[in-house]
């Protein structure tokens, strides 16, 4: 994936198509066309480029900003089968369903915060000069049961650090779906230059908190009564892990 600093448009039009499309997740071309008024023939060219240069993509015949990262994968655990794999806008709903399912257990702010943020936008991946956000997500028949989500800041003095959330709905723990998501989220963040990742959650949440030492994380900070849950102050619970 590019980051920022390499995006490159070298022309107005070029740059305005490939902001409509990232703003929105996903369109089709004859409306992003519309919207940024463009004549046809060059608007057939500046797509061109931006797919030659990894830009833009054209799935299903809609537009959508290029994010490499890898392909699908198969895993079973117990009779269970699941696959892993980067999210696409079709899954925002599905994305914000099972981040609201794990967040009415009231123990992960910080993934209802993503959930209202995703839904609030309606455009799932971003990539420009502010952030980066990519998802994968677990599907068991189709259906998303668990995520992982990474944001990371394009500013220069924090483009090092990324920011993650990782879940899976209830009914379908302990078959190492959460693992699994966590492994493809910190490969990804790896792969793309990031050096350090972030998670924090309430301290109530001691089943996330044990999974994320599990996995090499370590507690980094507590900010006492951040959270007030149920009328009750409660500690935020800061973890990192070094890639």
């Amino acid at each position: 994936m590019k980051v920022a600093d390499e995006l490159s448009f070298r022309h107005d039009d070029r740059e305005r198509i490939y902001g409509y499309v990232e703003s929105q997740g996903a369109a089709e071309p004859e409306t992003v066309r519309e919207e940024v008024r463009v004549d046809p023939g060059g608007f057939r060219h500046h797509v061109a480029i931006l797919k030659r240069d990894g830009l833009l993509e054209e799935v299903d015949g809609r537009l959508r900003v290029a994010l490499e990262a890898g392909e699908a994968e198969e895993h079973t655990d117990d009779g269970l089968s699941f696959e892993i794999r980067p999210a696409r806008q079709e899954d925002l709903a599905g994305i914000v369903g099972a981040i609201r399912q794990v967040a009415e257990e009231g123990t992960y702010i910080e993934a209802e915060t993503v959930a209202q943020e995703v839904d609030h936008d309606q455009a799932l991946l971003r990539h420009n000069e502010l952030e980066s956000r990519m998802f994968f997500v677990a599907c068991v028949d189709d259906e998303v049961v668990g995520w992982v989500h990474l944001n990371a800041p394009e500013l220069e003095k924090l483009g090092h650090t990324a920011e993650l959330t990782v879940g899976v709905v209830e009914e379908y723990r302990g078959h190492g779906i959460g693992s699994h998501l966590l492994e493809r989220g910190l490969q990804w963040a790896a792969a793309n230059g990031y050096e350090r990742v972030y998670n924090e959650v309430p301290a109530t949440n001691e089943e996330a908190i044990a999974f994320l030492e599990g996995h090499g994380w370590e507690v980094e900070a507590v900010r006492e009564d951040h959270y007030r849950i149920g009328g009750e102050y409660v500690d935020d619970v800061m973890m990192d892990v070094e890639l």
